[in-house]
């Protein structure tokens, strides 16, 4: 189970945090799929309680990562790889986050 992967993982690899994408509607709302993500992060909790875990806002991140594959010039049935969208999709959320880590400390915030 995915689970059972981040469990074996994290107790193979140094990990800080877990960042999980907060699924939002375009009025920035929480979307209806935000009770499983929820879910989701408190059995996290349960199985890694010295893992912090932090939410990121992963709105169009789908769209970004089509663009991405396109610019990339991955055919469409490629660019139909719903596993491949996703994997690109997880690497926009990390990246948005650390960028905004990045600009917090830039800040002094």
């Amino acid at each position: 189970s995915v689970m059972d992967f981040i469990v074996s993982y994290v107790r193979q690899e140094h990990v800080e945090r877990i960042v999980v994408g907060q699924p939002k509607q375009a009025n920035g709302e929480d979307s209806e799929n935000m009770g499983r993500i929820n879910s989701f992060v408190r059995r996290l909790h349960e199985h890694l309680p010295e893992i912090p875990v932090e939410f990121f806002d992963e709105r169009y991140t789908s769209v970004l990562a089509h663009q991405a594959m396109l610019q990339g010039g991955l055919r469409k049935k490629a660019r139909q790889n719903k596993a491949l969208v996703d994997e690109i999709s997880a690497t926009i959320i990390l990246q948005g986050w650390m960028e905004s880590r990045m600009m917090l400390k830039k800040n002094n915030i």
